[in-house]
């Protein structure tokens, strides 16, 4: 037997190369383990001669060995064959669901020690720094879909724990459409493209979706989420991350905690309309891609904070819904979020086949301190996610890839297999007396040094294939949600419903999933059949009532105030990006000031006219355009200033109108000045100064340090809906 320790020391190593070091985070700060590890991976710039994969060198890569110069091909061209081979073979298969994603880099340090609920050793120390690769994708797409679909997003950290790896694999919402892993494969079905026209592309707006739902009542708390904006995140960076299901935190001497797993970032949460995630999937089917590589590179790293609901074990059974069923969340008024760290995204990949594309998360990669429920669900994909990974990566070793090592020393008796990077020795089985022994085993003790037990928990009782009567109550926390929302978010449900169940062929489809809606809200169900056309469905009884036995004072709160995004804005303006329109005769002096005073908030400010280059400003001035208008659109912007002096070119440009009249229709802040204003009527707006969201400033007056501080709020709210 051998050891595969794992990095900096001992590890195989590649053939040293001749190259700077790494520089690590754009802001030059201190370099992590993780990052310093994969510099054993890391290859140089190409320097010299080109070579084969053997490390012949090549005298010509742009022209195939032929018979003279109009010959036939040789067959013997080693070189040829063996670059249309390796092309051939340079895509693995992607994700069946999650294909679509980014990632990055960076670091989660704990507020204080959580010792008394758990020994994981990464939540130990308060300040103590583990590194992370998180991904975020979307679900029904393929890796060439859009990135502003309506869709659920994964929101997966990978820890690289000096106790070795722990996966925190979760998404944007708290629950999910199903409540026993078995259905996994029925819904991936449905929610996928349909089998005959591979259409359509990242949505769900078709019959097998809604057919599936419509016939599985399990799914209606989870799809009042998918009908709301949470759907259609405004960037990665503003989007809440949810564990999904309930572990287990448990302490060094076997003491178990419930705990349910929150990710709330530090920007707020924000949404884009409907409308304008169409719009920009045209314009720019990377936005969130970009915006996430875009920030971390301008140094304005991506922070969330996490947060634990505890529960104690004897409360296991104090709600009004079952603990392990994942269709339920944990209402924050019940039980409230404690924050116990923060995350912090500072470095993009090198390489995004070898990193963001190879990169494996696992639910059941835990450590000592974090364990499992019974979930039916999270049973499953403990499962499935290890057999998916062998045949996405080609075999057992994908472990081996270096977005993958653990930072923990490795000591296996694993062999062989595709990918298989180390060379072994001795024998691989255990026990053994020969070969230098075997990797030891650390039983005898509660937890000694770090070994991983399972939670010791009793379990007794018959095989049986039934649901538990607990999980029977399939609208209680839809409605809750519906309840909870703000009057514009309950418009965008109904509208998100009526889009979706309108593109549904079928009639008996859209017929059963209005009569569900009807045991969620019947005035939901109501506005939804007039909006396709269906009959208004009887009333149903209301959902709120007690689950299984309970009594029925335990129903619980009738709303959520932490479900509405009307109470996730953030504090501040960071990184959001403010377009100014400008033309021949701008007043440059209100251009400059909104620059300074935007920027001095962390705001990015761009200039847009109708070409690129320069205008000239009233005061001679030259305005530097950034951007030309044709190139950009109102949607990859969060507000917009019209400066006075411009209006007469501004008012017949096509694309200045429109990008104000999309600000306007999405709710988007804007600030016009001085004569400005004629650019906010030609673009619909006739009574500018009634609209909620719209900062004017008139043409006898410069605007001050209290008009940007006002329009600086204006954009903290992000969107004014009610416009």
């Amino acid at each position: 037997m051998t050891t595969n320790p794992g990095p900096p020391g001992g590890r195989p190593q590649p053939p040293p190369v001749t190259e700077a070091p790494h520089p690590g985070p754009p802001s030059g700060g201190e370099r992590d383990a993780k990052d310093i590890a994969l510099d054993a991976f890391r290859a140089p710039e190409p320097d010299g001669a080109l070579t084969t994969d053997q490390g012949i060198r090549v005298d010509d890569t742009d022209n195939s060995l032929t018979v003279g110069e109009r010959g036939p091909t040789l067959l013997e061209d080693f070189h040829l064959r063996e670059k249309l081979t390796r092309f051939d073979h340079e895509r693995i298969p992607e994700r069946v669901v999650h294909a679509r994603g980014a990632g990055a880099y960076g670091f989660f340090e704990p507020y204080e020690s959580l010792a008394e609920f758990t020994c994981a050793d990464f939540l130990q120390e308060a300040g103590r720094r583990t590194p992370v690769f998180v991904r975020f994708s979307t679900v029904q797409g393929p890796r060439g879909s859009a990135d502003t679909v309506r869709d659920v997003r994964g929101f997966a950290t990978k820890f690289y724990t000096r106790q070795g790896n722990y996966d925190l694999v979760g998404n944007n919402m708290p629950v999910f459409f199903i409540q026993d892993a078995i259905k996994f494969p029925d819904f991936v079905h449905a929610v996928k493209m349909e089998p005959h026209n591979e259409i359509p592309t990242g949505g769900t707006a078709h019959d097998t979706f809604w057919d599936f739902c419509s016939l599985q009542p399990e799914s209606t708390h989870m799809l009042m989420w998918a009908m709301s904006d949470r759907a259609i995140p405004r960037s990665f960076r503003m989007m809440q991350g949810f564990g999904v299901h309930t572990f287990r935190l448990v302490t060094a001497d076997g003491r178990a905690t419930f705990v349910k797993f929150h990710w709330k970032p530090k920007l707020g949460v924000a949404c884009q309309v409907w409308d304008e995630a169409q719009i920009t999937a045209g314009r720019d089917p990377d936005f969130h891609r970009r915006d996430l590589w875009e920030a971390i590179e301008a140094g304005e790293f991506p922070e969330w904070e996490l947060g634990v609901q505890l529960i104690p074990e004897k409360d296991e059974f104090s709600f009004p819904f079952d603990l392990l069923d994942p269709t339920k969340l944990v209402p924050e008024e019940l039980v409230p979020v404690r924050p116990v760290g923060r995350m912090v995204l500072d470095r993009n990949p090198e390489n995004f086949f070898a990193e963001t594309e190879q990169v494996a998360f696992h639910t059941a990669n835990v450590v000592p301190g974090i364990d499992f429920t019974n979930d039916p669900l999270l049973q499953g994909r403990n499962f499935s996610y290890l057999d998916t990974q062998l045949i996405r990566l080609g075999g057992p070793n994908f472990s081996q890839l270096p977005v993958n090592r653990p930072l923990a020393e490795v000591r296996t008796d694993q062999r062989d297999g595709y990918g298989q990077q180390v060379i072994h020795s001795g024998t691989s089985y255990a026990p053994n007396s020969v070969g230098g022994g075997c990797p030891a085993t650390l039983g005898g003790g509660r937890l000694a040094e770090g070994v991983f037990e399972h939670y010791q928990e009793r379990v007794d009782g018959q095989a049986i294939r039934r649901r538990s009567p607990s999980f029977a109550d399939h609208y209680g926390q839809a409605a809750l949600f519906w309840r909870s929302m703000a009057g514009w978010e309950q418009e965008h449900i109904i509208a998100a419903f009526s889009f979706e169940l309108g593109k549904v062929g079928d009639q008996a489809v859209r017929h059963r999933m209005v009569a569900n809606l009807a045991r969620v809200d019947q005035e939901l169900a109501v506005e939804v059949a007039r909006r396709i056309g269906e009959p208004e469905p009887a009333p149903e009884p209301a959902p709120d009532r007690p689950t299984g036995d309970r009594e029925a004072g335990a129903v619980g709160e009738r709303v959520s105030p932490a479900l509405s995004l009307e109470n996730l804005h953030g504090h501040g303006i960071r990184t959001r990006k403010v377009a100014v329109l400008v033309a021949q005769g701008v007043d440059a002096a209100q251009v400059r000031a909104a620059r300074t005073a935007l920027r001095a908030e962390g705001a990015t400010v761009e200039t847009l006219a109708r070409y690129g280059g320069s205008v000239a400003g009233s005061d001679g001035q030259d305005v530097e355009v950034d951007r030309a208008l044709a190139t950009t659109a109102s949607v990859l912007y969060d507000a917009v200033v019209v400066p006075d002096g411009a209006e007469d070119v501004l008012v017949v440009e096509p694309d200045a109108v429109r990008f104000v009249n999309e600000a306007l229709r999405h709710g988007k802040p804007v600030a016009a000045l001085g004569t400005g204003t004629a650019l906010l009527r030609a673009a619909g707006a006739r009574e500018a100064e009634q609209l909620a969201g719209v900062a004017l400033c008139g043409p006898d007056r410069q605007p001050g340090a209290s008009f940007w501080e006002d329009f600086v709020h204006l954009i903290e709210q992000h969107r004014f809906p009610q416009r």
